[in-house]
């Protein structure tokens, strides 16, 4: 069976993501409703983390005792990457105990030298370059809104991070808009932004918040300063503090616009609490479909989707 891994977007068709949605929208009815969807009954999940969190790992946890199976969480101190042991010989190991590895790191390459010596799936819980689990879930949380993706213009504000590579990967498979403003000098990777133009995606960097966010449907914003840059504390406030998602810049958006964050928030900081905290957010759905979709990723990573029949969840 060919081993499935989400490293980033690219390692999953659009068919694929559509088949994941779906999936994720019969476990979200079942899970409300009461109805038991133990797909991955028997199945062990690894979680390694290098880098702490709560929606990752609450939401990967749960999702699989819903499901069926059990995790086992490693943290920072338990496992210590390139320290104690290399990732590659932990790859080997884990492959011998559990069914799946979800990993929230800092390198991209340190999840890649996991994936390419472990013989079981491996899913990016979050690395400095992507966050495919977010923006899945996020795109999930913009269909149950606006019922489309196509032709929607995605708006973000702040820093060209791990979640403006992912929704760039996004908008080439579903042909959407995203433009990002941000400051000089924190643009988005130029490889990144070049490759999406080729495939095809819609997708556009600029220094002004105006430009950015005029007829936008989408205004979306994460911290200026992620976990790792600390010491970049000061400076980094000094670069975005005209960047922040306020009431005035989000009345320049569509009369509809939704706002996105993927949480944490810095409330006062890059956004305000008037608009965290409105009608026009969504953050907490976006936070509870992370559940739902990492689910319908694991059954994909572990079983496939086509074909996949699932008793009790027609519809």
């Amino acid at each position: 069976m060919k081993k499935r891994n989400l490293l980033s977007l690219s390692e999953i068709t659009r068919a694929e993501i559509e088949a994941v949605f779906a999936l994720a929208r019969k476990l979200k009815r079942a899970q409300k409703s009461g109805r038991a969807h133990r797909l991955l009954a028997g199945k062990t999940l690894a979680l390694v983390f290098e880098k702490p969190s709560l929606r990752t790992r609450v939401s990967f946890e749960t999702g699989i005792f819903q499901l069926g199976g059990t995790a086992v969480f490693l943290g920072p101190g338990e496992i210590q990457l390139g320290v104690r042991e290399t990732a590659a010989d932990s790859a080997r190991n884990l492959s011998r105990w559990v069914d799946l590895i979800v990993m929230r790191t800092f390198a991209q390459q340190t999840l890649e030298e996991m994936a390419a010596h472990a013989t079981i799936p491996v899913i990016n819980g979050l690395t400095d370059l992507f966050h495919p689990c977010q923006v899945l879930a996020d795109c999930l949380t913009l269909l149950e809104r606006k019922g489309a993706l196509k032709d929607l213009k995605v708006a973000f504000l702040g820093d060209g991070n791990n979640m403006v590579h992912t929704w760039m990967q996004a908008a080439e498979k579903f042909s959407f808009s995203f433009v990002v403003a941000c400051p000089k000098g924190y643009e988005p990777d130029a490889e990144i932004v070049r490759a999406a133009k080729e495939k095809g995606g819609r997708v556009s960097v600029t220094h002004e918040i105006e430009k950015a966010v005029r007829d936008a449907d989408v205004v979306y914003t994460d911290v200026w300063t992620s976990m790792g840059q600390e010491r970049e504390f000061e400076k980094r406030r000094k670069a975005f503090q005209s960047y922040q998602l306020n009431q005035a810049v989000l009345a320049r958006a569509k009369k509809d616009a939704v706002v996105m964050h993927c949480l944490p928030a810095h409330r006062g900081e890059e956004i305000t609490d008037e608009v965290l905290d409105g009608p026009q957010s969504v953050v907490l759905d976006q936070a509870e479909n992370r559940l739902h979709v990492q689910k319908a990723i694991m059954v994909w990573a572990l079983k496939g989707l086509k074909g996949l029949k699932v008793e009790g969840l027609k519809g």
